[in-house]
């Protein structure tokens, strides 16, 4: 029997009539008009709520209060039956309640369908059969009422009667028949037909059939309980499958998009025919792409990802059905559907679907508004990746959307362009046959290049790329163009002097042969000066900045602007292709040395231009190092004795060496990953085959085991399941003292957004506490969602206390709170003295942020733009006895449970220092980042007793937390800080023998935590 589901009723705001004794509240309602009586019955239903029932109040309240005619009043009644005291101290229905049925039967029998229908409502809360009993005969009569309102009330009332109380209606089944036979409004037949579901199925299934032609004509409520019939019988063997899934198959074109959806996920219980797999899926497709509401995209789209894993490449031709949802405004939905539709991407549809991808790139250039743009540029760049997955599985695209995604590289939208030259680099890599014409195309869009990072990518591919003499000498050209004139910084003071020279001209005609112009100017003191136009610093500043403001090429503008960064990329760009083209045999030696000496002067003037006034930044060191060693190897190149020859290998083979492994890396990551998800779970010999068909359950148990196994699914409890009892000891957090008169402990359980507190409560004295109870109150994002009941524990008793507090965020919660209760003085003369109150104050109850926090993954480019983005940082400074690198890296990601980003090839080796980014997602959709910076030290201690000096090592740093809430970001720095030193031992011997103690160390942090 399913408990009871009490209405809830808002107190009011002061609570003064709370304090009331029960015969001043019943002075009230004697005398009081419908009003009062109306506050003060509520007043009185929310005192029992809250653990006060005033028994004394039930014959005053039928006295005074029944016979009021008020509709509001007749409402409120309903509620004050629902949670009223109705049995005695005896365990017999008091007397009184005789009085509650009669007016009960009169409502049922009221000419207003309002107060019936509203009767019957609250007639399939009530369960005790002496109250039900003597309204039967009235709630039938109801079936046959005028309006469709009190009948399809009565429906239910009568199934509610007949779940609990099977003998009163036995006939109920036959009843329904009959009325289902004469009845016209679609609600009642509804309601009906699921008393018929649930009371007798055979019937149903009978009446069902009699009318399967009708199936698709009928209302919407009725053909989802047609479903779920459907759905229950086909559990196990039937005969009518066949004419089941015609009448599924059938309504997957129905109007309603629940009806469809229902439709679509039982078809897929019911056969796994291909075209039914087929049909399915465009009814979810076709759902996806016309309901209004995102979260149900998002549902629909999940719903069909599943399909798809179950049955590969059969739903594949629909994946341009399944491109229409790019068309929803929501970025998570496009996401989410072009996600499912690169799964689906197949030799045979590939082409069709990247040039529809870049007729949505092309459309996405058309924005009108700032909303509509930036919304314009995030979807561009997700369309942009994934073109380059199409691109990168299927070879034969490649070169039909490579040179329309190059015209991007122009692209204001910084995010946008950086990946078109990834993926230009990752194909310029794995396709050599394509390779000539991506060079000629790449260096035609340098003269619209405007971003750095886009620069930086076409010069490195350009460098190690172009091998031929005709594409050198291309490249070198292009070069120059987007340079511009060389020397740079001749050719800025030249211009510079160009502007003082139209400036003197001008002054000079304005005052005839005078060739200074002068002002007059008022000083402070009120005396006048004359100030001479040439000679004013704010002019020559004026005449700079008009100089570094004019129109200039691209990668020149580049590095007058302060990107010392991109000219060290077009250094090594320089050398690689000058290197290359002195080892070619049929170059003249005059071309070789003129094409030298242009590079090494063009490197020459960047440096100069560096440590000048034009630019807005002086140049780096470091850049500065490098661009000169570069020049170093290219004047080395015409010495007879070829001292740089390892510089020259590391230009021409070891760079392009490095890349082409880490694309062989990346490739053999997917691969694995893909190999994980395929992966056939393998059956031991010995395992026990479970047949499902002959397995002796009733179809009850049967239903209510898969809608258990459904649940434990969907809230991701499977693994929590498997949790012994010793893991479950470790939630376990004692609130009081054991020399208490109440010992009080709690299990705390949290399932995802709620915290589930089962709290033992034990008297550990002789006497009898009454009114025991709980009052928790909470700190932070969490809220207590219902007051725990009040019991009475006799001498030595325990009482299991459970309490539900809800959680809206991602932050560290505290809960705290005491025991209240009564208990008669032992040293008390009379027994019938009045128990004292007493309070136990509990301990806290602090809530780990780590059973929030789940590892993730993002591409480096979302990391970065988050880290920008979020506001907030924690700075946490690294104090552990852990002395190697990598343990302290691991040790933080098991600790924070945060999953790294850095690839594990950038990570392999030892160097003494060791940089990582750390990244995990909440349950409510909050990032979380962090960028680990630690080395090793080593110093000399001097020991004291001995006086021998001792090398120590040690891991000094910092961890840097980032995240868009200040929550989040103080509640990982905190877990850092306290796990830091639950690290493991320095001796590598030792960690086998410590392993055990190293999880109670931490399964201890948790709790303290």
């Amino acid at each position: 029997m399913d408990s009871t589901a009490y209405t809830v009723v808002a107190p009011f705001d002061d609570s003064s009539q709370f304090e009331l004794s029960p015969s001043e509240l019943r002075t009230i309602l004697q005398k009081a008009d419908d009003e009062t009586k109306l506050h003060t019955l509520r007043r009185i239903i929310v005192s029992t709520l809250n653990g006060q029932p005033q028994p004394t109040l039930l014959m005053p309240i039928i006295q005074y209060v029944l016979p009021s005619k008020s509709k509001q009043i007749k409402k409120m009644l309903h509620f004050y039956w629902e949670v009223c005291p109705k049995y005695d101290e005896k365990g017999e229905l008091k007397q009184e309640m005789i009085l509650v049925v009669n007016a009960i039967r009169n409502d049922l029998q009221h000419p207003n369908e309002y107060i019936r229908g509203s009767t019957l409502r609250f007639l399939q809360k009530i369960k005790e059969p002496e109250l039900l009993e003597p309204l039967i005969p009235s709630v039938r009569a109801c079936l046959e009422h005028r309006h469709s309102y009190v009948r399809k009330n009565a429906v239910f009332c009568l199934f509610a009667i007949y779940q609990h109380h099977e003998n009163m209606i036995s006939d109920a089944p036959e009843v329904m028949l009959t009325f289902l036979a004469a009845e016209a409004d679609s609600t009642c037949r509804r309601n009906a037909f699921v008393l018929l579901c649930n009371a007798a199925p055979d019937k149903a299934t009978e009446y069902l059939m009699d009318n399967f032609e009708s199936i698709p004509s009928m209302d919407e409520l009725m053909q989802l309980a047609v479903i779920e019939l459907i759905r229950k019988e086909c559990k196990g063997e039937s005969a009518n499958r066949p004419k089941y899934i015609r009448a599924i198959s059938e309504l997957l074109s129905a109007p309603s998009h629940a009806v469809k959806y229902e439709a679509a996920i039982t078809l897929t219980t019911l056969t796994q025919n291909s075209a039914a797999i087929k049909a399915t899926a465009g009814a979810l497709i076709e759902l996806a792409v016309k309901e209004s509401d995102n979260n149900v995209k998002l549902i629909v789209l999940s719903r069909l990802d599943v399909l798809r894993a179950k049955h590969d490449h059969v739903i594949d031709p629909l994946v341009m059905d399944l491109l229409r949802v790019l068309t929803a405004p929501d970025m998570d939905v496009k996401r989410r559907g072009l996600s499912i539709a690169m799964q689906m991407v197949s030799s045979r549809n590939v082409e069709e679907v990247t040039l529809f991808l870049q007729k949505e790139l092309t459309k996405t250039t058309e924005a009108t508004g700032s909303t509509t743009a930036e919304r314009n540029i995030e979807y561009r760049q997700l369309l942009i990746q994934s073109i380059h997955q199409c691109a990168i599985r299927f070879s034969e695209v490649a070169s039909k959307v490579i040179h329309t995604l190059m015209d991007f590289l122009g692209d204001s939208s910084n995010p946008s362009a950086v990946d078109v030259i990834v993926f230009v680099r990752e194909v310029v890599e794995k396709f050599p046959a394509l390779r000539p014409s991506i060079v000629r195309k790449l260096l035609s869009t340098f003269a619209s290049i405007k971003s750095g990072k886009v620069f930086r990518g076409g010069l490195w591919i350009v460098g190690e790329y172009c091998e031929r003499e005709e594409e050198i000498e291309d490249a070198l050209s292009h070069i120059r163009s987007v340079i511009g004139e060389v020397p740079i910084l001749a050719a800025e003071e030249r211009l510079l002097q160009q502007e003082e020279n139209k400036e003197e001209q001008g002054a000079a005609e304005v005052n005839g042969a005078s060739a200074v112009a002068t002002k007059t100017r008022v000083r402070a003191d009120g005396t006048y000066a004359t100030e001479t136009a040439f000679t004013s610093d704010a002019n020559a500043s004026a005449r700079l900045d008009l100089v570094k403001n004019a129109q200039k090429p691209p990668l020149r503008s580049l590095i007058l602007l302060g990107d010392f960064y991109t000219a060290t990329a077009l250094a090594s760009s320089l050398a690689k292709l000058i290197s290359r083209l002195h080892e070619l045999p049929n170059v003249a030696a005059s071309r070789k040395n003129e094409r030298r000496a242009e590079a090494m002067l063009l490197l020459a003037s960047i440096v100069r231009a560096g440590q000048s006034k034009f630019v807005s930044a002086p140049i780096d060191e470091d850049s500065q190092e490098r661009i000169l060693a570069c020049i170093e190897t290219l004047a080395d190149l015409a010495a007879p004795e070829r001292s740089m020859k390892g510089a020259e290998e590391v230009f021409l083979n070891d760079t392009k060496a490095a890349y082409a492994k880490m694309v062989a890396a990346e490739e053999k990551k997917l691969a694995e990953k893909k190999a994980r998800e395929n992966k056939v779970k393998q059956v031991q010999p010995d395992d026990i085959i479970s047949f499902r068909q002959l397995a002796k359950k009733s179809a009850a148990e049967a239903e209510a085991e898969d809608a258990e196994r459904e649940l434990t699914n969907a809230t991701g409890l499977a693994e929590k399941s498997k949790e012994d009892f010793v893991g479950k000891l470790k939630r376990v957090v004692q609130l009081t003292g054991f020399s208490d008169a109440v010992y009080a402990e709690a299990y705390v359980n949290v399932q995802q957004f709620d915290i589930l507190l089962d709290v033992l409560v034990v008297n550990q004295t002789s006497q009898t506490l009454q009114n025991l109870g709980i009052e928790f109150a909470t700190l932070g994002d969490l809220k207590l969602v219902e007051r725990p009941t009040s019991h009475t524990l006799g001498p030595y008793a325990f009482q299991s206390i459970k309490a539900t507090i809800k959680v809206s965020s991602t932050e560290t919660g505290v809960i705290f709170g005491n025991i209240i209760y009564e208990a008669t003085d032992k040293n008390a003369k009379t027994s019938t003295a009045a128990p004292e109150s007493a309070c136990v104050v509990l301990n806290d109850i602090h809530v780990d942020i780590m059973d929030y926090i789940k590892p993730a993954s993002c591409t480096e480019q979302q990391f970065r733009s988050m880290w920008t983005e979020f506001e907030w940082e924690n700075k946490v400074n690294v104090n552990t006895t852990i002395v190697d690198l990598h343990k302290y890296l691991q040790h933080m990601m098991r600790s924070t449970n945060m999953s790294c980003l850095t690839p594990s090839a950038s990570l392999a080796g030892s160097c003494g220092f060791l940089s990582a980014n750390l990244y995990a997602r909440s349950l409510f959709g909050e990032d979380a980042l962090a960028n680990v910076s630690i080395e090793q030290v080593v110093s000399t201690v001097t020991d004291p007793a001995t006086g021998e000096e001792k090398e120590t090592t040690s891991v000094q740093g910092h961890v840097r937390i980032r995240a868009k809430t200040q929550g989040i970001a103080l509640s990982l720095g905190d877990r850092i800080t306290v796990a830091q030193k639950g690290g493991r031992g320095a001796n590598a011997e030792d960690e086998e023998e410590d392993e055990e103690g190293d999880e109670d160390a931490e399964a201890a942090q948790d709790l303290l935590l």
